[in-house]
């Protein structure tokens, strides 16, 4: 046999697996981005760049910035326990696994197999000549099997294929990234949360201390005819109020104490965190450009992979419209009835063959399939811009929080001095005569009301400081950036 046919067919293969993949190159959308973030009153606009998703970049244990260390180890059981995390890290693993499988159809399948059979043949089977009659016959096969099939991609459909498992595969890694932030988020929002509960609570007991104390003047008053009935019942209510107000708080932070022991893997039954306070200060956070930390976001990357996975099944789905090329050779090796004549010339079997299959009509199937995937496009594409104006909003939204909340906080620590002068004006008052009950009574209402108002507006600070970093997408590994406080 010539073997310039042979030559010219992998010359041919070569030439058609050269060819440029069908469909759209992939390329990221561009986005109209604001010029700056909306500033504060007074404040300088703080400008704009092109935002890169770069989700793979590493990230700091951000919590660690508020210096509270058992806030470090809840993050850490979190990280380790969390059922949410670890399905989010097996779909990475099937993903992974998945572009795998995908990847190797770029190369050739080989299997390999061997037949070793006895057949007897039936003596009354019809007969072949009517001439001769049939007789019973035993009959041995030995062959082993050696089988090769390769799909020529020479329109790029497999390489497509490889290219949206891929990405894929790098959105599951973006996806499983963007439930650690928002994990790690919850952990340090409850945390907060809770520890604001707390120190209502201590401000609580401490007022509740401060009114049985009153409650005992008044009584000796009473008993002593200096003071009236409706003066005892006024200061009992205010009392037994704030106790109420105090079983409110505990079932409040009771609910926060089971969310986090849910967030870190535990039962609820089983975890207890003892009272404790918030941090004595707010940590400064960097307020950056928003391409420096929008780019590490998870959740913009994930979009963006989305897109690069859409695009490349534009090509999967017009490669249906021509025809696909399969190369089957095969050697059998040897084949024969006696093991002794299995390696002798005459035993030696091969095939060789190219098949190629083009579709003459589906009506309309194939152009529905490269509609569909020119609209999953579109979709994901729309789906990306609303991630960056999401995390555009958010960070927007966090930062304006934090501003006026640190604003607030300096109004109320202005309102509780004010409130605690005014009882304690009023205690010396009440005490000479000059002031009634009732008097006594709103001022220390005043004064709870106005500690705990700050308690609150703390606890928000440092739930919207967690927000903020969270919606700029993690820790800064120690960049020097303009800070909010």
């Amino acid at each position: 046999m010539s073997r310039r046919p042979a030559t010219l067919t992998v010359l041919l293969a070569l030439l058609l697996a050269a060819c440029s993949p069908l469909g759209p190159d992939y390329a990221r959308p561009a986005i109209d981005m604001p010029t700056d973030w909306k500033p504060a009153d007074g404040a300088a606009a703080i400008q704009w760049q092109a935002a890169q998703p770069a989700d793979d970049l590493p990230k700091d244990d951000w919590w660690t910035v508020f210096g509270d260390a058992q806030l470090d180890q809840l993050e850490g059981r979190s990280l380790q326990e969390n059922p949410s995390l670890q399905l989010a890290l097996a779909r990475l693993d099937q993903a992974l696994a998945q572009s795998g499988v995908h990847a190797a159809a770029l190369l050739p399948t080989a299997q390999l197999g061997a037949v070793g059979a006895q057949t007897r043949s039936s003596a009354n089977r019809p007969l072949a000549n009517y001439d001769i009659p049939n007789s019973s016959t035993i009959q041995n096969d030995f062959r082993p099997l050696l089988s090769v099939s390769y799909e020529f991609d020479w329109l790029g459909k497999i390489r497509r294929d490889v290219e949206s498992a891929r990405a894929s595969a790098e959105q599951a890694g973006a996806d499983r990234e963007n439930v650690r932030l928002v994990l790690t988020a919850q952990v340090a929002s409850t945390y907060f949360l809770l520890r604001q509960f707390d120190e209502e609570m201590a401000a609580l007991a401490e007022s509740i201390a401060s009114q049985a104390k009153v409650l005992d003047l008044i009584g000796k008053r009473y008993a002593q005819g200096a003071a009236g009935e409706a003066d005892l019942a006024q200061q009992r209510a205010l009392l037994e109020s704030s106790r109420a107000q105090q079983a409110l708080l505990k079932a409040q932070r009771s609910r926060q104490e089971n969310a986090l022991a849910t967030l870190c893997g535990m039962p609820a039954a089983n975890f207890h965190l003892p009272p404790g306070k918030l941090p004595p200060s707010l940590p400064s956070i960097p307020l950056v450009v928003p391409s420096r930390l929008l780019e590490r976001r998870p959740d913009i990357a994930s979009a963006e992979r989305a897109m690069a996975a859409a695009n490349a099944q534009i090509g999967v789905a017009r490669a249906a419209y021509f025809p696909s090329l399969m190369l089957s050779p095969t050697y059998g090796g040897y084949e024969s009835n006696r093991l002794a004549n299995l390696l002798a010339a005459p035993s030696v079997i091969w095939s060789f063959g190219l098949a190629a299959t083009q579709t003459l009509f589906d009506g309309g199937r194939i152009a529905a399939g490269v509609d569909f995937a020119r609209a999953a496009y579109a979709g994901t594409v729309a789906n990306y811009r609303q991630s960056v104006l999401t995390a555009i909003q958010e960070s927007q939204d966090a930062m304006d929080s934090l501003r006026e909340l640190s604003v607030a906080r300096e109004r109320q620590d202005e309102a509780v001095g004010q409130q605690s002068k005014a009882y304690r004006i009023s205690l010396v008052r009440y005490r000479e005569g000059l002031d009634n009950a009732l008097t006594l009574a709103v001022a220390q209402q005043n004064q709870l009301a106005a500690t705990r108002i700050l308690s609150q507006i703390e606890g928000s600070r440092f739930v919207s400081a967690v927000g903020l970093i969270k919606a700029l997408g993690g820790g800064w590994h120690g960049r020097k950036e303009p800070a909010i406080e």
